[in-house]
């Protein structure tokens, strides 16, 4: 009888899983076409106003490439073929930042990164590279920079934002919480993070103080 239940989910479950896969694999080719001609484009391009304009493209274009990324990594979650390898941690972090700024431009992302070579999940450790950073813009929305740091196998990520207090620190990892209601987002980030760095043994620290700031903390084994 109990079978007879689920079955139904299951195949549901699968159909949803091949339409997935089926939707990210067409969505590769247009991505690829508007990048590819949008640098050729670019080469013949002299007008400023025009420039911008294609820069504004390639932008929203590597954006939809990031979420295909996502996708793409959610569905080898799902089906446990997640592959770690090994990382340049500095490089990672310097591609992220480069890419957030691009989109953050009012605010400084300041760098000081050593050399760090870890193994671990690339396209999963960069998503949440991605979410820390683009937590600590959006509560600094009264700082002009952001301090990102790695050394010793530890990512720090520092803004000056409104902070978080000690009441709300034992909350701030659970699913669907924020602490400030201002601003924009569905409190699934830090849970995220949490299960990821629990899922990977990184340790994570988080240190806060109302209208000082916060600073993440990643600790990574050494290899």
């Amino acid at each position: 009888m109990s079978k007879l239940g689920v079955d139904p989910l299951v195949c549901h479950v699968n159909n949803l899983q091949t339409l997935s896969k089926e939707t990210l694999h067409e969505l590769n080719l247009p991505i690829s076409t508007i990048k590819t001609n949008m640098h050729m484009l670019k080469k013949n391009i002299t007008n400023e106003k025009d420039l911008k304009r294609a820069k504004r493209i390639e932008s929203a274009c590597d954006m939809l490439q990031q979420r295909y990324n996502e996708l793409d990594y959610m569905i080898k979650l799902q089906s446990s073929n997640i592959i770690k390898e090994s990382i340049k941690l500095d490089e990672l972090v310097l591609q992220r930042v480069e890419f957030l700024q691009s989109l953050y431009p009012y605010i400084k992302l300041k760098t000081e990164l050593n050399s760090t070579l870890i193994n671990s999940d690339k396209v999963g450790l960069s998503k949440i590279i991605d979410n820390l950073i683009d937590n600590a813009v959006k509560y600094s929305q009264n700082s002009k920079s952001i301090n990102i740091s790695l050394k010793k196998y530890e990512l720090r990520i520092q803004d000056y934002g409104c902070g978080i207090d000690e009441v709300e620190l034992i909350n701030i990892f659970d699913n669907y919480y924020q602490s400030n209601n201002d601003v924009q987002g569905f409190g699934i980030g830090l849970s995220m993070v949490k299960r990821f760095c629990d899922t990977n043994k990184i340790l994570l620290t988080l240190n806060s103080k109302p209208n000082i700031g916060t600073t993440i903390i990643l600790k990574f084994k050494e290899i």
